[in-house]
């Protein structure tokens, strides 16, 4: 008698989750319900699979970003404001573990991010290090590296996302748009504003051209860029 009473108990605090709100379920997780956070979990956790696997590529990693994602979303509820959907939130977290389970996927595989040739508009070749190199071109080349990794790193989290996806995965503008869930055009603009600020953080530390050839054709910063980011992990 008592296990039937449990039974219609819980199922009648189900049945009155599922027809709560996402925001009311959140000001209940916040509470401490944690049947509120489950409810929330179940509702979205098909969508967002889908978001972690158009990332990845890999339902097995895709999975593994889900659970980090949902672990870090229960972790810090209380910091949610509601200044935007759950929705909203919890993709975004999502996109970002994403993103870790690749960067550490090629940390594991020694593989760089920069197997694109054309990434910002030039197939131009790269010269390769002199081993003779005396001291100081050794360090001017370090230098070179430090500040392009620099720039990357300073780029926001939204172009470098569209940038890595290009670069490290060599996923075209609708798979881009497709992964991070905007509009090709919006594709297009974060990866032309992330081309655009690479551009400006160099030329403000007067990062420039090494070869007679590169000054020559034009080529510039973005002749810098596109080699270097092959042969270096510029995101982790």
């Amino acid at each position: 008698m008592n296990q039937q009473m449990l039974s219609n108990n819980d199922a009648v605090i189900g049945g009155s989750l599922r027809a709560m709100s996402d925001e009311s379920l959140v000001v209940a997780a916040q509470d401490g319900n944690i049947n509120a956070f489950a409810e929330l979990r179940e509702r979205h956790f098909r969508t967002l699979l889908r978001t972690t696997y158009r990332i990845t590529r890999n339902w097995e990693d895709a999975e593994d970003a889900l659970q980090d994602s949902f672990l870090k979303a229960f972790t810090h509820l209380n910091s949610f404001e509601g200044r935007s959907t759950f929705s909203s939130w919890v993709t975004r977290i999502a996109i970002n573990q994403s993103f870790m389970i690749l960067r550490k996927r090629r940390k594991l595989n020694n593989q760089s991010i920069g197997s694109c040739v054309d990434c910002f508009g030039s197939n131009n070749t790269w010269e390769r290090p002199d081993v003779r190199e005396d001291p100081e071109h050794l360090y001017i080349r370090h230098e070179r590296s430090e500040l392009l990794r620099g720039a990357i790193r300073r780029l926001r989290p939204c172009l470098r996302n569209a940038l890595e996806l290009q670069c490290a995965r060599e996923y075209s503008i609708s798979e881009i748009a497709d992964a991070l869930g905007i509009s090709s055009a919006a594709a297009k603009s974060r990866l032309f504003h992330a081309r655009l600020s690479l551009r400006t953080s160099l030329h403000q530390n007067n990062l420039r051209p090494v070869t007679a050839s590169a000054r020559a054709n034009g080529l510039g910063i973005v002749s810098q860029v596109t080699p270097w980011m092959r042969a270096n992990s510029i995101i982790g």
